[in-house]
C-alpha cells in the first residue's frame, strides 16, 4: 500500500520521509528515488540483473505490458500460463508465419513499455484525483505531493531555495503537460508529466534542470568537477577514478572534456529503443534452442516461465531467494 500522509514540503525534503512519500510523489529533482546518484534517470531495465541476480519480473512485464498481470500469471498453473501466452502469440506475430522474429519482438517490447508507463500514471492519478473526474488539478497535484492548496503555502524559509525550485520546476513541467492548456491534466497529460523521461517533449526542461543545478560557471556545458559535483565529498579516490573514467570513455563522446547538451540528453535520458534490443537478444538466448534467429509458438511455448511466469516460475524464484539466504 502506498503511504498515506499529509504532510509539509521540508519533511519531504527528509531523506527518511522521501522513502515513505516516494510512492506517491513522482519528483522529478535530482534526489527523486527513481534518478541514479548522478542525477540520470534509471532505466527501465535497471533491476533486472541485480546483486540478487537476474530479476525474472523484468522480463514478464516487458511481456505483459503491466505490473498487474506479471503478478497475476505468478499465480497460475504452468497450463494455464502457456494457454494464455498461446493466445498472445498471434498478436506479436505480425506478418503470420508462426515465428516471432527479432524485430516483432522489439516492437511489441516497446508497446509494453508505453503501456507499462500508463499503467503507472493511472494508479498515480487515482491517488491525486480528489474529485474522481479523472482529471488532476495543480490544487490537487500539490496536496497529494506537499500537503498544501498553493505555492504561497510553501515557506522559503523551511524549505530552502532548492525546494522552491522544485515547485518552479514542477509547475513549468506541469505546464507543458497541459496540451490543451485547461489547467488540468487528463490520463495522456498526466502520463507525459510523471514520466517526463519518456516523452521527448519533456526533455529540453530536464536537461535545463540538469544544467541549473550543475553548470557552476553557467557556459551552458558540464566540465567533470561539475559533474561529479557534491556527491565526491564524501567518496574516496577510487569512486573518483570510476566516474572519471565513465565520463571520459562513456559520456563525453566526442571528447573534448566537457558535456554539451546532446551528451547531457544521452546521460540523462534512458533509451527504451536500446534496452527493448537488449531485452531481445536476452530472450533469444534463453528461448531460441534450435539458433535459427527466430522463435517459433513451440519455443516460447516451451520456455513459457522466460516470457510471463506461473506458479511454478514463482515458486522457483522463492527456492533460489531462499538458497542465495543459506
Amino acid at each position: 500500500m502506498y503511504c498515506q500522509y499529509y504532510v509539509s514540503f521540508v519533511l519531504l525534503l527528509t531523506p527518511n520521509i522521501l522513502f515513505c512519500a516516494s510512492a506517491a510523489v513522482h519528483s522529478h529533482s535530482l534526489d527523486d528515488p527513481e534518478r541514479e546518484s548522478d542525477g540520470a534517470y534509471r532505466p527501465r531495465d535497471s533491476e533486472h540483473f541485480n546483486d540478487m541476480g537476474h530479476n525474472v519480473e523484468f522480463d514478464h512485464e516487458a511481456i505483459l505490458g503491466s505490473v498487474k498481470e506479471a503478478e497475476e500469471f505468478d499465480k497460475l498453473s504452468p497450463e494455464e500460463s502457456k494457454r494464455r501466452l498461446g493466445l498472445m502469440l498471434p498478436k506479436m506475430d505480425l506478418n503470420g508465419d508462426k515465428f516471432i522474429d527479432r524485430d516483432e519482438l522489439k516492437k511489441w517490447i516497446l508497446n509494453s513499455f508505453i503501456n507499462l508507463a500508463r499503467e503507472e500514471a493511472e494508479e498515480r492519478l487515482t491517488e491525486a484525483d480528489e474529485d474522481g473526474d479523472g482529471l488532476v488539478t495543480w490544487s490537487e497535484y500539490l496536496r497529494d505531493s506537499f500537503g498544501v492548496d498553493t505555492e504561497e503555502e510553501l515557506n522559503p524559509e523551511d524549505t530552502g531555495d532548492t525546494g522552491m525550485q522544485l515547485v518552479r520546476d514542477e509547475k513549468i513541467m506541469w505546464k507543458t503537460a497541459d496540451r490543451n492548456g485547461d489547467g488540468k491534466l487528463d490520463i495522456a497529460e498526466f502520463e507525459v508529466f510523471t514520466n517526463p523521461e519518456e516523452h521527448s517533449v519533456m526533455h529540453p526542461h530536464l536537461v535545463s534542470q540538469a544544467l541549473r543545478e550543475k553548470d557552476s560557471n553557467g557556459d551552458g556545458m558540464l566540465d567533470f568537477h561539475e559533474y561529479i559535483g557534491e556527491r565526491a565529498q564524501h567518496q574516496d579516490k577510487e569512486w573518483v577514478m570510476t566516474e572519471r573514467d565513465k565520463y571520459d570513455h562513456e559520456l563525453d563522446s566526442n571528447g573534448d572534456g566537457l558535456l554539451d547538451e546532446h551528451e547531457i540528453h544521452r546521460w540523462m535520458i534512458p533509451d527504451n529503443n536500446e534496452i527493448a534490443e537488449e531485452e531481445v537478444s536476452h530472450l533469444f538466448a534463453s528461448s531460441d534452442d534450435d539458433h535459427d534467429e527466430l522463435l517459433s509458438f513451440e519455443e516460447i511455448l516451451q520456455h513459457h516461465h522466460v516470457f510471463v511466469g506461473s506458479e511454478a516460475t514463482d515458486f522457483g524464484n522463492d527456492i533460489d531467494r531462499f538458497d542465495d539466504e543459506l
